[in-house]
């Protein structure tokens, strides 16, 4: 059974709560109800103002909101276009993606009759799985803070943010079969032959970091970065821009949307898809690209580390930690209009020979920095 006084105990102790003093005031005014009070604390809590809140689900759902319109727009001025403007002109068709949501609610999920019923429905939903939990083991407090704002805090929380992730081609692939579609099948093998090529270099680089930082918790990486000249992307740049790569052939962005090249093959495997099933395809693209910018943020930009803002209190971690994810996401979001398209073969063979190449350079580099003592 649960305790639920034990909880409460837990929630008030030191450290638990986020102290935030531009609003503790504002807090200070509520009415003196023992519910009220109770509910803020929860929200407060520590573990649940990670998960629920930032980086957890809140902060990811006005990003999913917002980042494909800042997209749209970033990469039309690049390229000396316009972009969306009809929704709310005046604003720039600022909630697009809010009219394009509602669009796919409304349409009709259209199933095919030789579609694999059952699963063509479910892998879409799977797929959030892999994209929203890797968030709970991001810590983004900086290393001065007393306490850490993580929902789990896990020795083990890289290796398992890294299995997580490593989960989301298995989705993909699944929808492919489950669409039992020749065109489905095309792009499943072409997101499979990808899925090797990226993520062998992408496993070596983030192993190399673990060594270099001899631990893989979350919050001990934040500390060991805790001045710039620390920070993951200078101590080991071949295994950032291992890192950075695989990332962008991971989230399929171009020059590696190869497996969804829409005017070759259809939207890959998601070729049968309609409706809020397509919608659903549509933004896990994004999920994904906010938990690895947030994963290299942790890795290799310092975390949550940067000038203290005394008015946020707890919360000036998780500014600087959000401004960093953010400036990655948009790093990754512009290789849309500067690069073409790479065909098949020469995303592989970037894949088994160039980037291989970095990542095993950055692993031995950890090696020998850690061995020679240079990372003290």
């Amino acid at each position: 059974m649960i305790d639920i006084n034990s909880i409460i105990s837990e929630m008030t102790t030191e450290g638990s709560q986020v102290i935030i003093p531009l609003i503790q005031q504002m807090l200070g005014l509520l009415p003196d109800i023992p519910m009220i009070k109770l509910m803020v604390s929860f929200i407060l809590w520590k573990p649940i103002f990670a998960a629920l809140i930032c980086p957890g689900f809140s902060t990811l759902g006005i990003l999913l909101l917002f980042f494909p319109w800042i997209e749209r727009k970033l990469c039309a001025r690049i390229q000396w276009r316009v972009g969306p403007r009809e929704v709310v002109r005046w604003l720039g068709g600022i909630i697009q993606l809010l009219a394009d949501t509602l669009k796919f609610i409304f349409q009709e999920v259209i199933i095919h009759k030789d579609a694999h019923k059952f699963y063509f429905l479910q892998f879409p939903l799977l797929t959030f799985i892999p994209a929203l939990l890797p968030i709970l083991f991001v810590n983004i407090a900086s290393a001065d803070a007393e306490y850490p704002l993580v929902a789990i805090q896990s020795p083990y929380a890289i290796q398992i943010m890294l299995a997580l992730i490593c989960l989301f081609p298995v989705f993909i692939l699944g929808m492919g079969w489950a669409s039992n579609s020749r065109y489905a099948f095309i792009g499943t093998v072409r997101e499979a032959f990808m899925y090797f090529a990226y993520e062998v270099p992408f496993i070596i680089a983030v192993l190399a970091m673990i060594i270099l930082f001899g631990t893989s918790g979350s919050v001990a990486i934040t500390e060991w970065q805790s001045t710039w000249w620390r920070w993951g992307i200078i101590c080991n740049p071949f295994a950032a821009l291992a890192f950075f790569i695989g990332s962008a052939m991971a989230t399929s962005r171009l020059p590696f949307e190869i497996p969804e090249a829409d005017q070759e093959v259809a939207f890959g495997p998601f070729v049968e898809y309609s409706g809020i099933g397509f919608g659903l395809v549509y933004i896990v693209c994004y999920e994904k690209m906010y938990v690895l910018s947030a994963l290299m943020t942790m890795l290799f930009l310092g975390g949550g580390n940067g000038p203290y803002i005394a008015p946020l209190g707890d919360l000036s971690g998780a500014v600087w930690f959000l401004l960093k994810t953010i400036i990655v996401m948009t790093t990754l979001a512009i290789l849309r209009p500067i690069y073409p398209r790479y065909r098949l073969d020469q995303g592989l063979g970037m894949g088994w020979s160039a980037i291989l190449f970095l990542a095993l350079i950055a692993l031995v580099l950890s090696i020998i920095m850690r061995s020679v003592g240079m990372v003290l």
